[in-house]
């Protein structure tokens, strides 16, 4: 199938994050239950599969809900916990003194570049980002454009999924953004537990779905960490155990994914042929790609449209190509690609957040690209030539072929 089915919507009825957070209330204390207290951490553990299963109707394709399942029937099995019993609501424990989340020793091994490499070269760090309307930058420095409407797998590997959902910017309009975004950590040796976190439009926390903002309860807990650089707009996720670093943000209505991850890390799969949908590997499959090259050739189409007189609708907003050029300028003065994703968003949405999310980008690009000659990425036929080398500048009448194949998309 072509995507994880999951219809795309702006706010999801799905309440799994009500459920993660009640059964965290109930037992954010459990490592410190006596062992008469098990009965209680298995009564929680049931209301928990119980909240799962009122909601399991909206849950279908989201990743957080089938981890919190496959999650309840591992702890059933390790605490001896009977399926059949009650399911009274938990009382909420408050947090000892002392607790995981204040722990600042980690074991070597859940420290990346000290294990694996340890004699060896440091390892070769790879990049991948998603924004706009959304343009995705591969771990290979490939550019596309894609259409990627709903729920898709954009890294799927042994250590960690990324799930994002892009919904339409504009009713019957082709043009979608990202309004959801799930990570799924997995749980790794002494190092953390497994950890889901999610933002949606407008809901950007700055904790995992449990209320925790580290591994969890291992004694390398503190390699993994959330930190809120700007309340509401900026979150920063280090996974020391696998030397990754993820920056989700939120620019205007709309989400952001950016991530510096080890090759190593980003080619542990354990079947490599079913990746296919793995965006930020494989990048957007041929049919939810945008074509550049075909927009070139409309620029004869556009030519004849323009002799014949207008027959087009008029853009969303008031950007004309040379309006929305000039906003561009304002912050991304290197015409590359991501100053024309820039240009091209403005001119199909109308919406300035757009520009901004296009700068963010290029600035999470000079954050996390452990090539500094390759921040700039340019339009090109086919792979990037010695020294990605490229002409500094676009015609107008590619945009203007650019945004008449846009709108010839709505009619």
């Amino acid at each position: 199938p072509p995507c994880v089915c999951c219809p795309p919507t702006v706010t999801s009825p799905c309440k799994i994050l009500k459920c993660n957070s009640e059964f965290w209330a109930a037992t954010s204390g459990s490592h410190h239950l006596g062992v008469e207290e098990a009965p209680e951490f298995c009564t929680a553990l049931r209301a928990y599969a119980h909240c799962t299963r009122r909601t399991a109707r909206t849950c279908r394709g989201d990743l957080a809900y089938h981890s919190a399942v496959h999650g309840i029937d591992d702890l059933m099995v390790q605490h001896n916990c009977s399926k059949d019993g009650p399911t009274s609501q938990p009382r909420l424990r408050t947090l000892p003194p002392g607790d995981s989340q204040e722990r600042s020793d980690s074991p070597e091994i859940c420290h990346y570049e000290k294990s694996f490499h340890k004699h060896s070269a440091a390892p070769n760090y790879t990049h991948c980002g998603l924004f706009g309307d959304p343009h995705l930058r591969t771990f290979t420095d490939t550019f596309q454009t894609c259409k990627v409407q709903g729920a898709w797998p954009l890294i799927d590997n042994n250590y960690l999924n990324v799930q994002v959902t892009n919904t339409p910017v504009l009713p019957g309009s082709s043009a979608t953004a990202t309004s959801k975004l799930t990570i799924i950590f997995k749980s790794f040796q002494e190092c953390v537990d497994q950890k889901v976190y999610q933002a949606e439009m407008d809901e950007l926390p700055a904790a995992f779905v449990d209320g925790s903002k580290n591994g969890g309860d291992k004694h390398g807990a503190n390699s993994l960490k959330i930190t809120e650089k700007v309340s509401g707009q900026h979150i920063e996720i280090q996974a020391k155990y696998i030397g990754t670093t993820i920056v989700v943000r939120q620019v205007g209505r709309y989400l952001t994914f950016a991530v510096r991850m080890p090759e190593e890390v980003v080619n542990a799969v354990e079947d490599r042929d079913s990746q296919g949908l793995y965006l930020c590997l494989r990048g957007c499959p041929a049919n939810q790609q945008i074509d550049f090259q075909a927009i070139r050739s409309a620029q004869a189409t556009e030519g004849r449209a323009r002799r014949k007189g207008p027959s087009l609708p008029a853009p969303p907003e008031a950007f004309t190509y040379e309006t929305a050029t000039a906003k561009c300028r304002e912050k991304l003065p290197v015409e590359d690609l991501y100053f024309q994703s820039c240009v091209f968003d403005l001119l199909t949405t109308g919406d300035v957040n757009f520009m901004l999310a296009a700068y963010y980008a290029f600035e999470d690009v000079k954050m996390l690209h452990s090539n500094k000659d390759k921040l700039h990425l340019y339009e090109r036929t086919r792979v990037l030539s010695p020294g990605n080398t490229a002409p500094t500048g676009t015609h107008p009448a590619l945009w203007v072929a650019l945004l008449c194949l846009c709108w010839l998309c709505l009619l």
